[in-house]
């Protein structure tokens, strides 16, 4: 190899990135984090996992402090920074939805869910991963592939690992697509199970037997409920 294509292949290695910036005063220091987070997380298309965003500041820095500073920061401002499908994005403030589209002309091209496909969206949420039977089982009427389908087609669920019961049937699972549209950082963050089947909205011992509550459909349709 010559030293020109040695030097060459050099400069075409990135940078190392000075994570810990020891040269600064601590204040100065803590803004350069919060800008390098806020930059990494501004210019990408899909929310910023941790692992992702520690490559970026010092082995000391206390990331969930810079994620509070951040936020303080734009309190004010007609976007914010939230915590969403294991990580974080920027997002506009829904009270200047209608703004937006206002002066851009554009509209909701996702054709909404049925009260069907969100009963179905919402079983597979808290019971997965689940089979198609299973669902069928949960409404004491047949869980179509089509309904499945349109579920897949809008990246809300997707494939989870075979279930152990005869012909091995692939489960459901939903994914980070559903997480992300419903403003959940994880699945923990759905309304606790145990307090929806306290109220009797939710059983899938009930449901699993063909018995489906009224309370569950009132809760699909937004009857009757908060």
């Amino acid at each position: 190899m010559t030293e020109t294509s040695a030097r060459r292949m050099q400069n075409d290695q990135p940078a190392l990135l000075d994570t810990e910036l020891e040269h600064l005063p601590p204040e100065l220091r803590w803004r350069e984090w919060m800008g390098r987070v806020e930059a990494v997380i501004f210019a990408a298309s899909a929310p910023v996992p941790r692992e992702m965003l520690v490559r970026v500041v010092g082995k000391d820095c206390n990331l969930d402090l810079i994620i509070d500073d951040i936020r303080a920061e734009l309190a004010g401002r007609p976007y914010e920074l939230v915590s969403v499908a294991g990580g974080w994005q920027h997002r506009t403030k829904k009270a200047f939805a209608d703004a937006i589209r206002a002066a851009t002309g554009q509209v909701d091209m996702a054709r909404p869910l049925s009260q069907s496909e969100v009963l179905v969206l919402m079983c597979i949420a808290y019971f997965q991963p689940i089979t198609r039977g299973e669902l069928t089982a949960f409404f004491g009427k047949e869980v179509s592939r089509d309904l499945i389908g349109v579920l897949r087609s809008q990246d809300f669920i997707a494939s989870g690992p075979r279930s152990p019961t005869p012909g091995a049937p692939y489960t459901y699972v939903t994914t980070k697509t559903f997480l992300s549209q419903f403003g959940l950082d994880t699945l923990r963050d759905l309304p606790d199970f145990e307090a929806l089947e306290d109220a009797g909205l939710l059983s899938k011992e009930q449901l699993l037997a063909g018995n489906v509550s009224l309370g569950l459909a009132r809760a699909g349709t937004g009857e009757d409920s908060d």
